[in-house]
């Protein structure tokens, strides 16, 4: 049905590696745009069961942007590059992909410092160690869910080096240390202006 004259219609973005309805951590951003909720495990009831290194159930340029939180470290290294073309096959021109994921720079301190079974922060599903961060949520691989394991990590220059392998036309860098996570925003076309750039990083919550 064609949308009004005028009317611009109603924004879509992909949740990729959504989880459950009740764990995920929208931004505001996102209040009033279209969900399609996107896991491998259907037991999330997502939309569309499927691995964000294979979307082609979704068709080319078909969302405005992409919401990835906790979920490319589930993934093997070399299969982040397909992820991220799929990403990019998806997105409408002018859209953008926010990538959060455990930030290992900052984790590895607490490694360090001998602190690896200590509490990070509380989660829904219970606290999050070091631990937790660098190899999956242990509690649920204890109960058989392997596909919650990490099978590779990020630091702030591998993040980066694959984003801008990926074709993005502008990327920021944030780290989010309340939960040591680093977040990356990346266009699909750069922001017109600083203010254009700091309205979206802060409704990202970045």
């Amino acid at each position: 049905m064609a949308s009004r004259k005028g009317v611009r219609p109603r924004r879509v973005f992909l949740n990729a590696g959504c989880g459950t309805k009740e764990g995920s951590r929208l931004p505001p951003i996102f209040r009033d745009w279209k969900q399609l909720r996107v896991d491998l495990n259907p037991a999330m009831g997502p939309d569309i069961v499927a691995s964000v290194v294979d979307l082609s159930a979704i068709e080319d340029a078909s969302v405005d942007a992409i919401w990835c939180a906790h979920c490319m470290e589930h993934l093997f290294a070399h299969q982040v590059p397909l992820a991220l073309a799929e990403f990019r096959r998806v997105l409408q021109d002018d859209g953008f992909v926010c990538i959060v994921v455990p930030d290992l720079q900052e984790i590895a301190e607490w490694v360090g410092s001998d602190r690896l079974h200590e509490t990070i922060y509380e989660s829904a599903a219970g606290p999050i160690t070091a631990q937790d961060m660098i190899w999956g949520f242990g509690p649920a691989l204890f109960h058989g869910m392997m596909g919650m394991a990490h099978h590779c990590g990020f630091t702030p220059t591998v993040l980066l080096e694959h984003l801008k392998n990926a074709g993005f036309s502008e990327i920021i860098l944030r780290r989010k240390p309340e939960r040591l996570e680093l977040a990356g925003l990346a266009l699909q076309k750069p922001c017109n202006s600083p203010e254009e750039r700091n309205l979206k990083m802060s409704e990202l919550g970045l």
